[in-house]
């Protein structure tokens, strides 16, 4: 039974991408992207994207190539393996199945295999880009009766994850308690009102992701 999840990440300034660039220049939303599957003699792959013939935009390495009803198709090359988004996702084995861009965010859709792919995809490009939202998740399985979260860990301070895990670890959250507030405090070597304090507040961050998603 499939059980892929469709994903959509936002990437605010994702780098030196023209097609990001094109829509942060022009205000124009660009949806119709292509991409070639192979490399020139030069080693380079070609990307095309379209937009409205009355929108201004000159880049000097995008070349305009077609022109019809009022839409205008530009194409420029770049170096394989320099780093790009859409390349880093399809390292894991998930091709992009759609790309479009607005206001400068490049906006990708594509099926990972599991949560733990998505969690490693969105670690790995927050590497090079601090804007990443992630936008929609989708179960492959219609049948299977799920409401995905997706909770991003760097929301969270070294100091709050250690918290958390140790607490967990001890047995904070289980019912009976295996160990309380003061014994976690302890093996963390910090003082009870700090642990209160870290707890709370990382507590408060995976609530938020959680209720508001």
């Amino acid at each position: 039974m499939m059980s892929s999840i469709r994903t959509e990440l936002a990437i605010g300034a994702p780098g030196d991408c023209p097609i990001a660039t094109a829509s942060a220049d022009t205000g124009e939303t660009i949806s119709h992207v292509a991409r070639s599957s192979g490399v020139t003699p030069e080693g380079m792959l070609t990307e095309e994207f379209t937009l409205d013939a009355d929108a201004s935009f000159d880049q000097s390495d995008v070349e305009k190539v077609f022109e019809f009803d009022s839409r205008r198709v530009y194409r420029f090359d770049r170096e394989q393996n320099r780093g790009c988004v859409c390349e880093s996702i399809e390292h894991y084995g998930c091709p992009v199945s759609d790309i479009h861009a607005r206001d400068g965010t490049l906006v990708v859709s594509f099926y990972a295999p599991d949560i733990e792919t998505v969690q490693e995809i969105v670690t790995c490009l927050h590497d090079w880009c601090d804007e990443i939202q992630v936008q929609q998740l989708t179960r492959a399985d219609e049948q299977a009766d799920h409401d995905f979260v997706f909770v991003d860990r760097e929301q969270l301070t070294a100091r709050q994850r250690e918290v958390l895990e140790t607490s967990f670890e001890m047995g904070y959250f289980d019912y009976p308690k295996r160990a309380n507030a003061g014994d976690v405090a302890e093996a963390l070597d910090i003082a009870s009102s700090t642990y209160s304090e870290h707890l709370a507040a990382a507590q408060r961050k995976l609530l938020e992701n959680i209720l508001q998603s």
